[in-house]
């Protein structure tokens, strides 16, 4: 694979730039966000591993100029010694796909690459590309999602999150569940940031207008229903 890491710490990037590169992969390093933006618009990348906290643009920014500004589909982990459920939902909310928090090991570094490519090979094999539950809709093609025929615009991890939730329609998924198949975390991160991404999606989808689609059920977990 061809791995680009955004990293200001020349520790911390020779650190990851050895490793990968001892697993067969091919490493380009920038040392600014910047940088690093302007290095993903110029070559294809199979993984982007980008620090949060960082000199010219920080990785928040670098990530929401990536995803959103230039649709670079390469997936995105972030790095950053901040952990908060704030912190980790705003380095998500501008498209990264996983959250790392420092100082981390190695092998859990790869095992997230790992992840991302597994479910990117996934994505790409044949299956029912549209998705519904009442009068919601989902096309995995062009990645859309209506209401009521209303076109309603969601994050990248918004979308993932109620893709999992439809491929499990009328079944309560946990958090747990959320974590493995949404966030390739096998273990509960000690925070709301579940909670918080449901949120999102029902202020997107519900209205005072339309049926309540995402049920809680208490001590369980979550569910769609048709």
């Amino acid at each position: 694979m061809k791995i680009l890491v955004i990293e200001d710490e020349p520790s911390v990037s020779s650190f990851i730039k050895k490793g990968l590169e001892e697993q067969g992969n091919e490493v380009v390093q920038a040392f600014d966000g910047a940088s690093g933006v302007k290095l993903a618009c110029q070559y294809e990348f199979d993984i982007i591993i980008l620090d949060i906290v960082m000199p010219i643009m920080n990785g928040i920014e670098a990530c929401y100029e990536l995803k959103n500004t230039h649709d670079i589909d390469a997936p995105i982990i972030m790095l950053s010694a901040l952990g908060t459920t704030d912190d980790i939902v705003s380095g998500l909310e501008t498209g990264a796909d996983d959250y790392l928090t420092k100082p981390f090991k190695f092998k859990e570094l790869l095992a997230r690459i790992s992840a991302l490519t597994r479910r990117g090979n996934l994505n790409n094999g044949n299956r029912s590309q549209k998705l519904s539950a009442q009068d919601l809709t989902m096309d995995l093609d062009l990645k859309e999602v209506f209401r009521n025929n209303k076109e309603i615009k969601l994050t990248s991890r918004e979308f993932r999150l109620l893709e999992y939730l439809l491929l499990n329609k009328n079944r309560v998924v946990s958090r747990i569940d959320i974590l493995e198949n949404v966030w390739e975390i096998d273990f509960d991160l000690g925070t709301n940031v579940i909670d918080v991404y449901i949120n999102y999606l029902r202020k997107k989808i519900e209205n005072r207008q339309s049926s309540k689609i995402i049920k809680t059920v208490i001590g369980m977990g979550y569910i769609i229903k048709d």
